[in-house]
C-alpha cells in the first residue's frame, strides 16, 4: 500500500484544492504530446509529480522541479 505524504514548495505547504488535506499519494505522471504519440517518442515527453489526495482522491499536478516530499509518520 502507498505511503502518505506531505508536500511543499519552499515555505509553502500545499493542500488539496477540494477538500484542504494535507495527505497525498504521489506519483509520477507522463505528459503526452500529440507530436510524441505520432513518432513513438512519447518516451521523451516531459513528466508531472502527481499529487493525489488521500481523502478525496483529487489529482493535482506539478511540473516545478522544487516540489518536496515529506513522509507522514504512523
Amino acid at each position: 500500500m502507498a505511503k502518505a505524504v506531505r508536500a511543499s514548495l519552499g515555505e509553502m505547504w500545499i493542500t488539496c484544492q477540494v477538500c484542504e488535506s494535507d495527505r497525498f499519494r504521489e506519483r509520477g505522471v507522463k505528459l503526452n504530446s500529440t507530436g510524441g504519440e505520432l513518432f513513438n517518442l512519447a518516451w521523451a515527453d516531459e513528466t508531472a509529480t502527481g499529487l493525489i489526495c488521500w481523502r478525496c482522491g483529487y489529482v493535482h499536478l506539478f511540473v516545478n522541479r522544487e516540489i518536496q516530499l515529506h513522509r507522514v509518520k504512523d
